[in-house]
């Protein structure tokens, strides 16, 4: 290599660097959604004289809700309704945190196992470890632990894997297609992990990413979490195995 294909390669590394380092700091400065429900999200939906099926939602922000501000709109909601139409009468509750990591699952299985057994713990993590470069076999470990824990408590459990962060609209490339490579990396390693500890696995990234990335109407206001319309189609993803898990009848 030529001396100044060397100077020219060092400065093409240098800039790009100088361009990830300016969208990283703009997208932190964005102003994003906050949490609107807190922790106290419960609701019964279907048939009130059948006992209820208890769901219980663990993650971070998308299990949670953030982007919209009813009950109904958020993924727990919409896949609640969408079990009651099947039959089912689900009791939903969540003890998802915004901004929570793989890290924080240990808190959160803890917490879901006091009082009633739920019936189905439903899993969406991976998004945070991913923004923050954690180490795929790491997060894939501690959700591997945290399945088995509430497989060994008698609960089923669904697990969305980490969505496509290329989908998001808050970064601008070429942050924002690092951001999603990533976000692959990790969700593959938490496929294999929860379906070795027995869970059922939703990759999130290939079955609604398309639909985030041609549709700019799946993300709330500040262009990176869900809006009601895209937790639906998170929601419509995890409902079959959701039902399946639940042994409730699945027609769609």
């Amino acid at each position: 290599m030529t001396r100044g294909a060397t100077v020219a390669l060092v400065a093409g590394a240098i800039g790009g660097a100088t361009v990830l380092a300016a969208e990283a700091v703009a997208a932190r400065a964005r102003r994003y959604a906050r949490p609107e429900l807190g922790m106290a999200m419960r609701t019964t939906v279907g048939n009130p004289e059948r006992p209820p099926l208890r769901v219980v939602l663990l993650g971070d922000t998308t299990a949670l809700g953030v982007g919209v501000s009813d009950v109904a709109e958020t993924v727990g909601g919409q896949l609640a309704q969408l079990l009651a139409e099947a039959g089912a009468t689900i009791a939903l509750s969540s003890v998802a945190v915004a901004g929570a990591r793989s890290a924080d699952l240990p808190t959160q299985v803890a917490r879901s196992l006091l009082g009633d057994r739920p019936d189905l713990a439903v899993i969406l993590i991976g998004a945070n470890d991913a923004t923050r470069l954690a180490r795929p076999g790491e997060v894939a470990a501690t959700l591997g632990a945290a399945v088995r824990r509430l497989r060994d408590a008698g609960v089923a459990v669904v697990v969305g894997t980490c969505p496509d962060l290329g989908a998001v609209r808050a970064v601008a490339p070429p942050l924002r297609h690092l951001m999603g490579w990533y976000g692959r990396r990790v969700a593959r390693a938490q496929a294999v992990a929860a379906l070795l500890a027995g869970a059922r696995v939703v990759d999130l990234a290939a079955q609604v990413g398309p639909v985030f990335r041609a549709d700019a109407g799946m993300l709330c206001y500040d262009g990176y979490h869900p809006s009601a319309d895209g937790y639906r189609v998170i929601a419509y993803a995890l409902f079959p195995d959701a039902a399946a898990a639940l042994n409730v009848a699945s027609s769609r």
